[in-house]
């Protein structure tokens, strides 16, 4: 536990599965003086204070962010430009912008267009999440042993990147920081286009026609159950997602397309060892992960 709360006051904007975990992951590892949190609905902010990982809430975002230290966009990327802008004449000087968009270009530009001179912007990513949502869904341990990626501009102050650093760390994270663009790449091959794919997969099986909707969830094997798992994540955060990152989305979704070609002209050719040098390739890969403590 940390002694010193690394920043006096953080006010968390969206109170959904992510904010609320790091809500109750502050209060655990006492990083923050006072808990502020920010939602448009007025249940959901009560509902977080009768769950205590805030000490108030607000439905005005920018009457949350006032003398804030650190403030965190938990919201889809798609509100970002609009909330940056509520919030810019609220922020004071020397304060953290931050926030938890599994898209950082487009996130970084939202909020720098609106991010006021002497406050500074540090874009954050904590890889980590359910397929559950609302202020309930929270946990402590949702953070632990998982990376977030930070991803500050040029320019950025070393010492607050350096202090956000330590405060996602004492969350339990590891982290990494690189630059928005790479981390589109990479984040849209490991996390976008599969989530792409299960919602793919799950909406033919609910399509077909000589297979009943009934037999697809009756029969579910290990493999769709958890294509079901992925495809039930929050729709508004993923449609955000895949519109603020189409260019990194549509590069790698081509490049899997091409694979896909490539092993279904296997299959129809009956090239059995093509198939069984993809799959042990994948295998390991597999391998790696598990020993990467990513499995979980």
């Amino acid at each position: 536990m940390t002694k010193t709360p690394l920043y006096d006051r953080v006010t968390l904007i969206g109170l959904g599965l992510i904010g609320s975990s790091l809500g109750h992951a502050m209060r655990r590892a006492g990083v923050a003086g006072e808990i502020i949190g920010a939602d448009r609905d007025e249940a959901v902010c009560k509902k977080a204070v009768e769950l205590g990982f805030v000490d108030r809430a607000e439905t005005d975002a920018a009457k949350a962010v006032a003398d804030a230290d650190l403030v965190v966009l938990c919201t889809p990327v798609g509100t970002f430009d609009a909330l940056a802008k509520e919030i810019a004449g609220a922020l004071k000087p020397g304060a953290t912008l931050s926030d938890v968009g599994s898209v950082k270009l487009s996130a970084l530009k939202a909020m720098a267009a609106h991010a006021p001179e002497g406050v500074h912007l540090i874009p954050a990513h904590p890889v980590a999440g359910t397929e559950n949502s609302g202020p309930e869904a929270g946990f402590a341990e949702l953070f632990e042993g998982r990376w977030t990626i930070l991803t500050p501009p040029d320019g950025a102050d070393a010492a607050a990147t350096e202090k956000l650093k330590s405060f996602w760390e004492a969350l339990g994270s590891k982290v990494e920081v690189m630059e928005a663009e790479h981390h589109d790449l990479v984040l849209a091959i490991t996390s976008h286009i599969p989530h792409l794919i299960a919602y793919n997969i799950v909406g033919t099986a609910a399509d077909l026609e000589t297979v009943t909707e009934s037999e697809v969830i009756k029969y579910s094997a290990g493999g769709f159950r958890d294509f079901t798992r992925i495809a039930a994540s929050n729709p508004d955060m993923w449609r955000d997602i895949f519109l603020a990152n189409k260019d990194a989305v549509l590069e790698m979704l081509g490049r899997f397309s091409e694979d896909l070609s490539s092993l279904q002209r296997a299959i129809r050719w009956e090239d059995g060892d093509a198939l069984h040098k993809l799959f042990t390739r994948t295998r390991e890969i597999r391998r790696q992960v598990i020993e990467a403590g990513q499995d979980e």
